[in-house]
């Protein structure tokens, strides 16, 4: 199905561009429906030169190391790129993606939006941004592996979804308006399922966890603190 325009309009990148450059984008552009859980690419898969972007829902993208073992890279909500090398490396999938909900994902033929560039630069800008962002986070993430205690990069996480996803306040603090199960954030820090229960206990006196995947972060000074890695124990 092609996109309609409304769609285009919901991808970052394409912020700003009018009406008639996103109708010359428009027939070069596809979107597909994919069910929660549902595969769309698989790490090592051969893809297509295109733009890839997330026009509804969330996606999941995930690496396996040789060992089998799984580390969540990061969620991509509406209006997101993923998959850069389709469009500017060796055209091999460097991870899994996986729809988080039920979700729509919108491609552009890389053709067409080289030809859209060269009529609004900023595009490749915007993408520029969008990747070098995550550069820095995957070099900062790396760091923490090696460098940063487990709770310190627990902290960081929460902080992290805190800032992504946003808020709500509450008599009791500020709740994350993300489900963050106990798999997800192990998955997130690389640590294991049951270091990430200990610790979430750990944090307790600052961070309130209740099933389902509900975080109140009770007192954000104490939370900054333990990210930092100014807090030995909380």
């Amino acid at each position: 199905m092609q996109a309609s325009l409304e769609q285009l309009s919901q991808i970052i990148v394409f912020g700003g561009l009018e009406t008639s450059d996103k109708a010359n984008l428009q027939p070069h552009t596809q979107v597909q429906s994919y069910s929660k859980g549902e595969i769309i690419l698989h790490e090592g898969d051969r893809l297509s030169a295109k733009l890839y972007a997330v026009v509804s829902g969330s996606i999941q993208v995930t690496k396996t190391a040789n060992t089998g073992k799984e580390t969540i890279l990061r969620g991509l909500n509406t209006g997101e790129i993923f998959a850069a090398p389709a469009l500017l490396g060796n055209g091999i999938s460097p991870a899994t993606v996986t729809a988080e909900s039920d979700c729509e994902i919108l491609t552009v033929q890389r053709d067409a939006l080289l030809k859209a560039i060269q009529n609004n630069p900023e595009i490749a800008l915007r993408m520029l941004m969008v990747f070098n962002t995550r550069i820095q986070q995957l070099h900062e993430t790396v760091h923490g592996l090696v460098s940063e205690r487990a709770i310190v990069r627990l902290a960081r996480l929460i902080q992290y979804f805190a800032t992504e996803s946003g808020t709500e306040a509450s008599s009791q603090g500020k709740i994350l308006k993300i489900k963050l199960s106990y798999y997800r954030m192990a998955r997130s820090i690389g640590i294991t399922y049951e270091e990430c229960v200990r610790l979430i206990k750990r944090l307790n006196p600052v961070v309130a966890y209740s099933r389902g995947g509900k975080i109140i972060i009770l007192d954000s000074e104490k939370l900054d603190a333990i990210a930092s890695g100014n807090i030995e124990e909380v």
